[in-house]
């Protein structure tokens, strides 16, 4: 596709905590890799200390967590915390999936819940990846003109 990767951006994904829930996991990886991206795929089954380790080493601009098990909000806890206790302040954090076990749950406040724990955006189920890539971009590119990295 001739895009330059590191222009584009990292980023570290993967399915958080006991979750062995894969597919959507790589399909967001291919599509994430067919738009140029550079992608550190950490798999399933991955503990929340695993994606900032991932994300310091890569110079990732962004973490991708899904979770389908519904379980999210305790793989997940502090996460923000871990992020700035670790250097990594300013990383854009998105979660998808299925995030929780009460489906009785209206969206707008599961939604809410994660974005109280730091999470930049929040995905329900489905979304398909070209609506997630447009924000990321967009994210990316915020990101790093606060840096001053355009």
């Amino acid at each position: 596709m001739g895009y330059d990767k590191e222009k584009v951006g990292t980023v570290v994904l993967g399915v958080i905590g006991s979750d062995i829930h894969s597919i959507g996991n790589r399909i967001m990886e291919y599509a994430l890799k067919e738009e140029g991206f550079n992608v550190i795929n950490l798999g399933v089954q991955v503990p929340l200390e695993e994606f900032i380790k991932a994300a310091i080493e890569s110079n990732a601009d962004a973490i991708l967590i899904g979770s389908l098990y519904g379980h999210a909000m305790m793989d997940c806890e502090g996460i923000r915390d871990k992020c700035i206790e670790a250097g990594l302040g300013d990383i854009i954090l998105y979660i998808g999936g299925n995030l929780t076990t009460d489906y009785t749950k209206p969206w707008e406040e599961i939604e809410q819940t994660f974005k109280a724990m730091g999470f930049d955006r929040v995905f329900r189920s489905g979304v398909l990846p070209s609506e997630v890539i447009k924000v990321l971009r967009e994210d990316i590119r915020k990101r790093r003109e606060r840096r001053g990295k355009c």
